[in-house]
């Protein structure tokens, strides 16, 4: 039943609704106003804004340019008048003319700066302080013709240095920007000049450049105007790298220890003071950092030259890294700024970086040289280490003293790094220069050869020892993390090795080396892969380790294998047998792992393993030892598909136990392909069966597909080239049963493949007779049959159009 309100209510109701249709409507207009207004607007083309031309250069760059200008073509005709026309006027004309000509530009900037042209005045000071130039070359040409040039420019150079201070510093000039710096730069010369006018040798010019690199870094510091302090900065540095690289050569050159102490303490360390001294002043800048390194490499440069003429070569590096490892004291010196501290400490670091970086060639022929035996397995026993280690490979000289730098720097990572978030890189630094230690020592001793194989077996024992000691942490520290409260440093990085994993990298790399250098002689090899074998297999035992020691004592004991073998005197297909009992230990170890994480390295090596005894019985040509060693892969992978979660070794199985028989069918010189291609159809068939017995709705393809195509193809290239009947004949009754079987369970893949092959089989047979019947017919016959054909296409394709057409005007005509 329907409701209907009072009609009081139902007026209001039609009253609202009657003012929403209002609203509504008269929003509509006034949008429909703002379309119209907006489509008059678009139809009426408007003219593009034209732009105003920009200018391509501004008007105090335009003033500066032309300042310029007029400056440098003044200063040419100024040298043009001295050089050129100064012979055409008497002594007093000359000075009268140049004096005063100097003067009067030299006090035409005070005006310029009362009316407030600055840059007027920058360049008039500018042409001023060239005329002053042109006077001392002039005062030279006059009166000190005879006197030595460089004197004369060191003399020349201060003068116009302190007039152009002078000048500057003049309450009516000192808004000059120019005179300041250009007196710094004149500045750089009279020291160096004097020193070579004098004669006083390489330590004398060199102390000069460092005297005026001293001045310089003064003025940076005290002055504070910003265009003296720049220029001073780049005066302070380009005279400092001059004079310290002087300096460090003198050192290095020294051959006695009073020149030594020279270079070393008088240059060296002088430098060292001033950037000290510049560091500790601008703590705040970012200059202070690099300045404290820099003091703190000269005075490392400086201790060490002082030292090595009275030491023998070999000692050079480790005293170099002595004065690098006595700066860290300087670090808990309380009263130096942070900064300071933090770039000796830098420094330091960098000195142990370089005497670390001269070691890596030893430490690269002990660990890379004994490769060099691969080529060389049993050809005898060295006379000691080093020739066991060098092999070929040149011995680098003045390295006797490796191992004290190794062990030095390890001992430093050690005790002075403190940090709770540097302190573990610290120690896996610290172990792996141990390590390297342990590596170099017995070939820089020179030890006997069976010593030092004892030697790196101790080495990759207590590097796996390391490795099973040092636990692997529960939550590595990340980037995010913020360092202690004493720590200086930037957090550490996401990334970084731990101690752990690195010493079992370093186990790895010194069993690799340990086992190169055991093929020298047939006992050491087999001594030092037994000896492995048993140490990898120990050490995995611990659950973190064994997902690398595993395999890798799988892989030794293959090589154990092939060395025992060889040394039997056994050809490599007997040899072949021996090896396949590492992949039998691997499937053995796999099954009792489970779901470990060592379950897959394992398996990947007994894998190997495999493939190399497979190898090993292919190499020999003996193809029943090759059907053999592939049928017993077979079993070893078909054990390993038992478990649930590898079942898909099953497939590999098969493929294994296919190719032993065909290997087998091949040794028994069998030429027929059904016998190759039967042993796969009936596993295949099978399979195909279980599969849609479990899924009924696999696609036939994917169940039969395989296993009936392995048998009908190849029997059916083999039909079309076989003279005889009776192949011919069996295939056809073969996919004759096929092609039933396929219509009887309405199977797409047996009913074509055995259509296909039945077909192509009666085509073969009836291929004679088909030629003959061909010869026989008439020329005309296959062209009329093409063309017979062409029609009833044509004609077929017309009906289906026709009918479409029906089928539209039917369709239109319907309401």
């Amino acid at each position: 039943m329907t409701h209907f309100p009072p009609p009081a209510e139902e007026l209001r109701l039609l009253d609202l609704e009657l003012r929403q249709l209002d609203a509504r409507r008269a929003q509509l207009l006034h949008r429909r106003a703002w379309l119209v207004t907006a489509l008059h607007a678009a139809a009426r083309p408007t003219p593009a804004p034209v732009a105003s031309p920009r200018p391509e250069a501004s008007a105090p760059r335009v003033q500066n340019v032309l300042l310029v200008l007029g400056a440098v073509l003044l200063t040419i005709a100024a040298m043009a008048f001295t050089l050129v026309s100064w012979g055409h006027l008497g002594i007093a004309g000359r000075a009268l003319v140049l004096g005063g000509v100097t003067v009067a530009v030299l006090a035409a900037p005070v005006p310029l700066l009362k009316r407030g042209l600055r840059s007027t005045a920058e360049s008039v000071a500018g042409i001023g302080l060239a005329l002053t130039v042109l006077d001392a070359y002039a005062l030279h040409q006059v009166t000190a013709a005879d006197m030595d040039a460089t004197g004369y420019v060191s003399a020349a150079s201060a003068v116009l240095a302190a007039l152009w201070t002078a000048y500057g510093l003049l309450p009516r000039t000192s808004d000059l920007r120019l005179p300041l710096p250009a007196a710094l730069i004149a500045a750089q010369l009279p020291l160096a000049l004097w020193a070579v006018a004098a004669d006083a040798g390489l330590y004398g010019i060199t102390a000069a450049v460092l005297v005026t690199a001293g001045f310089d870094t003064g003025v940076a510091l005290r002055v504070p105007a910003r265009s003296v302090r720049i220029t001073a900065a780049i005066g302070a540095y380009g005279m400092g790298a001059w004079g310290v690289w002087a300096a460090g050569w003198l050192s290095w050159t020294a051959t006695g220890p009073s020149a030594a102490a020279r270079a070393a303490a008088a240059l060296l360390l002088f430098a060292a003071g001033i950037a000290l001294a510049a560091a500790w002043r601008e703590t705040a800048q970012k200059q202070a950092g690099g300045l404290a390194v820099a003091a703190g490499l000269l005075t490392v440069a400086a201790l060490g030259g002082t030292a090595r003429p009275v030491l023998p070569d070999a000692w050079t590096v480790p005293a170099y890294l002595a004065c690098g490892i006595a700066l860290l004291a300087a670090v808990r010196v309380e009263r130096l700024p942070q900064t300071v501290r933090h770039g000796l400490a830098r420094a330091s670091a960098a000195v142990q970086g370089l005497a670390l970086l001269w070691t890596l060639p030893l430490v690269g022929i002990a660990l890379l040289g004994p490769v060099a035996w691969a080529e060389r397995v049993w050809s005898g026993a060295p006379g000691d280490m080093r020739e066991a280690v060098a092999v070929d490979a040149p011995w680098p000289a003045d390295s006797e003293t490796v191992p004290v730098v190794l062990a030095v720097v390890a001992v430093v990572l050690v005790l002075a790094v403190r940090d709770a978030v540097w302190r573990p890189r610290a120690l896996t630094g610290a172990l792996g220069l141990a390590w390297a230690t342990a590596l170099v020592l017995p070939a820089v001793l020179e030890v006997p050869y069976a010593v030092g194989l004892v030697a790196f077996g101790i080495t990759t024992a207590g590097a796996l020892a390391a490795a099973a000691w040092i636990r692997p942490s529960e939550r590595p520290q990340t980037a995010t993390e913020e360092p202690s409260a004493t720590s200086t440093e930037a957090p550490t990085t996401v990334g970084f090795p731990t101690p752990g994993p690195t010493a079992t990298v370093l186990a790895l790399l010194t069993s690799l080396t340990l086992a190169f250098l055991s093929l020298t002689t047939e006992p050491a090899t087999l001594a030092v892969l037994s000896a492995l074998t048993a140490l990898f297999a120990a050490a995995s035992w611990k659950p973190h380790l064994a997902p690398v020691t595993a395999p890798t004592a799988l892989a030794y004991a293959a090589l154990l294998a092939c060395a025992t073998g060889a040394a039997a005197g056994w050809e490599p297909q007997y040899t072949a047998l021996l090896v396949l009992a590492v992949p039998v230990a691997a499937a053995l170890l796999a099954a009792r792992l489970g779901d470990a994480r060592a379950t897959v390295p394992v398996e990947v090596a007994g894998g190997v393993a495999a493939l190399l005894a497979v190898g090993l019985a292919a190499a020999s040509a003996d193809l029943p030892m090759l059907a053999l060693v592939l049928a017993l892969c077979g079993v070893i992978t078909a054990g390993a598909a038992i478990r649930p979660d590898r079942r898909a070794a099953a497939y590999a199985s098969a493929a294994l136990f296919v190719l032993a028989t065909w290997v087998r069918l091949a040794a028994w010189d069998v030429a027929t392909p059904e016998a190759y291609t039967l042993p796969v159809t009936i596993p295949a068939l099978l399979l195909g069966a279980l599969r849609r017995r479990r899924d009924p709705e696999a696609s036939s393809w994917t169940a039969y597909g395989p296993g009936l195509a392995a048998p009908l193809v190849p029997s059916l290239l083999a039909a079309w080239g076989d003279p005889h009947w009776t192949r011919p004949l069996l295939l056809g009754l073969a996919a004759l049963s096929v092609t039933l079987l396929g219509a009887r369970h309405h199977l797409q893949a047996p009913l074509l493949l055995g259509g296909a092959v039945l077909t192509l089989d009666a085509l073969h047979e009836l291929a004679p007779y088909i030629a003959q019947v061909t010869d026989a017919l008439p020329r005309w016959v296959p062209p009329a049959l093409a063309g017979l054909l062409l029609l009833a296409l044509g004609a077929t394709y017309e009906q289906r159009l026709r009918d479409a057409r029906k089928m539209r005007n039917f369709l239109g005509n319907m309401h």
